[in-house]
């Protein structure tokens, strides 16, 4: 899949609006009771950065990374400011924040992932655009130096822990991390409107989450 591994410019994502989507079918029966069955495993994230655009400068920003990307045909980096920390957004990602496997002596790559909820029916989202610099490892609690005891590829979000680290039968593996989606514009069209002399507006952005 045709990926750049860059950001979209995280001034204008902050104003923008959107977030998760699921897709259900619901049918009604005859009784009165319904039916429903989920289609998709995993949800899919939307948004529409168009209002994050508050000046020119942010026009020609957008239209710059727009045409960079060749409008649908390369995906991009996105940061989600209301979700973009393996805990919640005002608190500081520690070690313990995810539980993201198990040790069995001999395994030696783990995927990042974060669960959502807890107690009814969990949901583990995986994570494979880490920031980096931000990725902190632990096992049963023991942190992990990053680069010596366990690479972490940042275009993945695969952890591999190196010979002689790897995690033992049963020990916890722990993560906390930033992280962002994989999206790619949803349109090959920009509508680009002037509303003054030093002010500008694109209607509508929109960005759809990609599966990687």
């Amino acid at each position: 899949m045709s990926f750049h591994e860059i950001r979209f410019p995280t001034a204008i994502s902050r104003g923008a609006t959107g977030g998760p989507e699921r897709r259900t079918d619901v049918v009604a029966l005859g009784s009165g009771h319904e039916e429903r069955n989920s289609r998709w495993a995993d949800s899919r994230r939307a948004y529409n950065a168009g209002y994050g655009v508050k000046s020119l400068d942010d026009l020609h920003a957008v239209v710059a990374f727009f045409e960079e990307r060749r409008g649908r045909l390369y995906g991009f980096r996105w940061k989600d400011h209301a979700d973009f920390r393996s805990c919640p957004p005002s608190a500081t990602p520690t070690a313990l924040d995810q539980s993201i496997g198990v040790g069995d002596g001999t395994r030696a790559t783990f995927p990042l992932v974060k669960q959502y909820g807890a107690l009814y029916a969990p949901w583990q989202r995986r994570v494979a655009k880490p920031v980096t610099g931000s990725v902190l490892v632990a096992v049963d609690g023991t942190p992990q130096t990053v680069e010596t005891a366990v690479l972490v590829d940042m275009s993945t979000g695969i952890l591999t822990f190196q010979p002689g680290h790897i995690p033992a039968d049963g020990a916890a593996v722990t993560a906390g991390f930033e992280f962002d989606v994989p999206v790619r514009f949803d349109s090959d069209k920009l509508e680009v409107s002037l509303h003054g002399f030093s002010h500008g507006a694109i209607p509508s952005i929109p960005i759809v989450e990609i599966r990687l």
